[in-house]
């Protein structure tokens, strides 16, 4: 038993050190609390992997992005979830498939029991804000003066222009939104801040205005057309109708009759594009720096889908060749994240985002997530995150039936069609990384065609995935 102690003196004495334990405790929780990171998220619009100078590319200069993945992980092997706006920016704010999310074309809500990193962050105490694109349905939710998008304060900003529709008009304005809301930021809470920029979108009117935009022989330093320029004579049936459609994606209908060097003059003003947002994420990088975020701030920036970059003479997205289905995906939090690394082995996709930001956050959810997190394997390289990685594609708003699907594992790559003739791809990424050569055809490759062929129907039926009912085609079990 504990000896009681009497002495006045001695009993203030043994309260005031509690006093000060209790707050020292206090403290430290407060501490812990406000060492929380901070989280920015910069997405791109329409932005192929490759279009970076960090990676090699000689036909365009990116120093804010370069700075930014020297600093971080840069994973090469990053793909949407859909080519398409609105279904694959509805999973990288979720972590799940477009099936799951609802939103499978553009122009679509997110279903509301779906929450996404704006709710989750903000019920763990966050500040959370979006500026700038949001496509879920609204283009711009400043332009309606909403106060809020699922879970994100809306940030508002002003375009000079009436029309909303070009990223040459508008990056400029988020961008100074965002700095203005990180040099104004005093509060204790840590912020999820997600921006949401627009280029290299604007390529998407060069075929659309093409007296607005300069031609072939008014430039110079034209780069070449890429290695895989020229259609297969044999593309599947799928394809070869939606270069012909007059929505939903017309730009393959525009560039239908381009020569050579007016697809040499389409990756120009591509490249044009993709400097103009760099200089807008230099900025917004810079006012990180300034009000001392940099240290204490997971960055990660990403697109929700590539562009054909007349690659099979393809524009735009809404194809599931890799330039449309392939994305940056870069992470930097330093002291956490291995800097200067290159990943060209994982398979990484838009639904991984979600889970990754949350996990290194350390926030606690209840929510379900489609996607892995990245941190396993950005602390031990030498794990696996997946097996096999699967995109989603609807062509066309107006015929709800077209559905395809990609899946790819380390090497090979099986897209698979519902609709038309020749409506299987099989390509090995190691030896043809241009898809020029299909392999689902030959004898020597339906034994790895077969087991593409069920690993994606075992990821449809684990993931509630709804192609074989839009399909007339039967799964490979009932082969």
């Amino acid at each position: 038993m504990r000896k009681k102690i009497d002495n006045p003196w001695f009993q203030a004495l043994f309260m005031l050190c509690g006093l000060m334990t209790l707050a020292g405790c206090q403290s430290e929780k407060k501490q812990e609390k406000e060492e929380r990171p901070n989280v920015l998220v910069i997405l791109t619009d329409q932005h192929t992997n490759d279009a970076l100078s960090y990676l090699g590319n000689p036909h365009l200069s990116t120093p804010a992005m370069d700075q930014l993945a020297a600093e971080g992980t840069f994973f090469t092997a990053s793909y949407c979830t859909s080519p398409v706006c609105g279904p694959a920016r509805s999973s990288l704010i979720t972590g799940r498939m477009p099936h799951e999310t609802g939103v499978v074309w553009n122009s679509t809500h997110i279903r509301p029991e779906v929450p996404t990193i704006g709710h989750i962050f903000k019920q763990s105490g966050y500040n959370t804000a979006w500026v700038g694109k949001w496509h879920l349905p609204e283009s711009y939710p400043a332009k309606t003066a909403m106060d809020s998008v699922a879970g994100f304060a809306v940030v508002p900003f002003q375009s000079l222009k009436k029309e909303w529709d070009l990223g040459e008009d508008t990056d400029g304005p988020i961008a100074d939104a965002t700095v203005n809301y990180l040099n104004n930021y005093k509060e204790n809470k840590p912020f999820l801040l997600t921006v949401s920029l627009h280029n290299p979108h604007d390529i998407c009117h060069v075929p659309r205005r093409p007296d607005e935009y300069a031609k072939a022989g008014e430039l110079e330093g034209l780069p070449p057309l890429p290695n895989n320029f020229e259609i297969d004579p044999k593309e599947p049936q799928f394809l070869a109708e939606k270069r012909l459609m007059d929505h939903y994606g017309d730009e393959l209908l525009k560039t239908k009759d381009y020569t050579p060097e007016d697809w040499q003059a389409y990756l120009y003003h591509y490249y044009r594009f993709t400097e103009m947002v760099d200089r807008e994420i230099g900025k917004i990088l810079q006012a990180l720096k300034k009000n001392g975020f940099d240290e204490n701030t997971i960055v990660v920036l990403t697109s929700e889908h590539g562009d054909g970059g007349a690659a099979h003479k393809w524009a735009a997205k809404l194809s599931l060749y890799e330039e449309a289905a392939t994305v940056p995906f870069i992470i930097r939090y330093k002291g956490h994240v291995p800097s200067g690394n290159i990943d060209r082995n994982q398979l990484v996709s838009g639904i991984d985002l979600a889970p990754t930001i949350i996990d290194y956050a350390g926030l606690s959810t209840s929510a379900k997530f489609t996607g892995n997190s990245l941190k396993p394997v950005l602390e031990n390289p030498g794990e696996r995150l997946r097996e096999y990685l699967v995109v989603q594609l609807a062509d066309d708003k107006l015929d709800s039936s077209r559905q395809a699907r990609l899946i790819r594992n380390n090497r090979y790559k099986y897209n698979l069609y519902n609709h038309g003739e020749r409506n299987e791809q099989l390509f090995d990424l190691w030896k043809d990384p241009g898809e020029q050569h299909n392999l689902a055809y030959l004898n020597a490759y339906q034994s790895v065609k077969k087991k593409m062929h069920v690993a994606l129907d075992e990821w449809i039926a684990a993931t509630g995935d709804d192609f074989y009912q839009w399909s007339p085609l039967p799964n490979s079990s009932d082969k």
